[in-house]
């Protein structure tokens, strides 16, 4: 008998997805590392790049380059997503790029869950939910805000949006996306 525990990859709602007017799927398992250092930290920029290959983002922006990205959170917090295989190798290289600097680096990825919603009208799903004015919604713009009653966060990506929140309301998230996203329920 092995010692070793075996890891199975779980999504939190196994590939659920809606069709409506806009198409609404659940997309994890995903690898995020949060990482939290001041701007200023010697590294920081190098650390982001040997982990997701991207640059470091500005405030309120995100970084992408295929199946990676660095977003910023916080003025001390960057959200960092990449395969959810490569978490521990990106750790390292973290912890190598920011050896001897303040800094706290974590694996999330089974904390979040991550879903996109794509379509012509995306994001009326979307503003049904936030208070954000789509209009004025930058192309590499990261928002932190609320999806109804919980904390979310999301960006434009190609012709939708993905969207993060906690793993532990997964299902009511899901639950909101779909309904919003209900044939006949659009906004004019």
């Amino acid at each position: 008998m092995s010692d070793r525990i075996s890891t199975h990859i779980v999504s939190p709602l196994a590939h659920a997805s809606f069709d409506g007017f806009a198409k609404v799927s659940e997309i994890g398992p995903v690898g995020m590392i949060g990482l939290r250092a001041k701007a200023d930290v010697p590294g920081l920029a190098a650390a982001i790049k040997a982990a997701v290959g991207t640059a470091a983002p500005s405030q309120r922006q995100i970084e992408i380059a295929g199946d990676r990205a660095a977003g910023w959170m916080s003025p001390d917090e960057y959200l960092l997503i990449l395969p959810y295989g490569e978490t521990d190798a990106a750790l390292t290289a973290i912890a190598d790029a920011l050896q001897g600097q303040h800094h706290l680096a974590v694996a999330i990825s089974d904390a979040r869950a991550v879903f996109r919603v794509e379509g012509a009208k995306a994001d009326q799903v979307l503003a049904k939910l936030s208070p954000v004015d789509f209009a004025t919604l930058g192309p590499k713009e990261l928002r932190r805000t609320r999806a109804a009653q919980v904390a979310a966060a999301f960006w434009k990506d190609g012709d939708g949006f993905t969207v993060v929140c906690f793993r532990s309301v997964a299902g009511y998230v899901m639950g909101l996306l779909s309904h919003s996203a209900m044939k006949g329920s659009e906004i004019s």
